[in-house]
């Protein structure tokens, strides 16, 4: 699926991203370099073609503004309406997430000690802000539900560590401690 145009700023953006993946260095210091970029990117205002910010009223959305074609990272516009949420997940991969519009509202889970009743644990729980910049997962600290946190859509602006659309990845039933492995795939943008 190729990514529909992208702004001026956007498309500097992915290059500083490349070379920063590229660098290396460990994920803890790509981690924060990504971060960095993106605080600035947010910084400059209106950044993202609108084609990336129409929710969709059945299911919260994943556009693919960027995949590297060697799968080494991805840059996505993940788009919750009001009122939706995603299954506790988790991706496998590092990610760095920015709020580009709206407030995104996060739980964050840990799976339960032997015997503790029910198999997962919140740990806690936290608003992101229009602008507000996170390091959303790291490969051993992952689990988590999102939903939209505002009276408006959430539109955040994700880098992640791999393509994010293909990778296998786990949904986890906080009760029973089911998980279910999907692939996420990407929504099409419309032209």
């Amino acid at each position: 699926m190729m990514p529909a145009a992208m702004t001026v700023s956007m498309q500097r953006f992915v290059d500083s991203v490349r070379a920063a993946v590229r660098e290396g260095g460990g994920e803890e210091i790509v981690t924060e370099k990504v971060a960095a970029l993106l605080r600035s990117l947010l910084n400059e205002g209106d950044v993202l073609d609108p084609r990336y910010a129409k929710p969709k009223t059945d299911n919260y959305v994943l556009y693919p503004i960027w995949v590297e074609p060697d799968g080494s990272f991805s840059v996505a516009s993940a788009v919750w309406d009001v009122g939706q949420v995603t299954p506790v997940h988790d991706h496998g991969t590092w990610g760095v997430i920015g709020i580009y519009r709206g407030v995104e509202h996060e739980a964050r889970f840990r799976r339960a000690a032997a015997g503790a009743g029910a198999m997962f644990r919140q740990t806690d729980e936290r608003d992101i802000e229009t602008r507000e910049v996170i390091v959303c997962c790291t490969s051993d600290q992952d689990i988590h539900r999102v939903a939209c946190g505002s009276d408006v859509p959430c539109v955040g602006i994700h880098v992640y560590g791999a393509d994010i659309g293909t990778i296998r990845r786990h949904a986890y039933n906080i009760e029973t401690g089911d998980v279910r492995t999907f692939v996420s795939g990407w929504t099409a943008v419309e032209a």
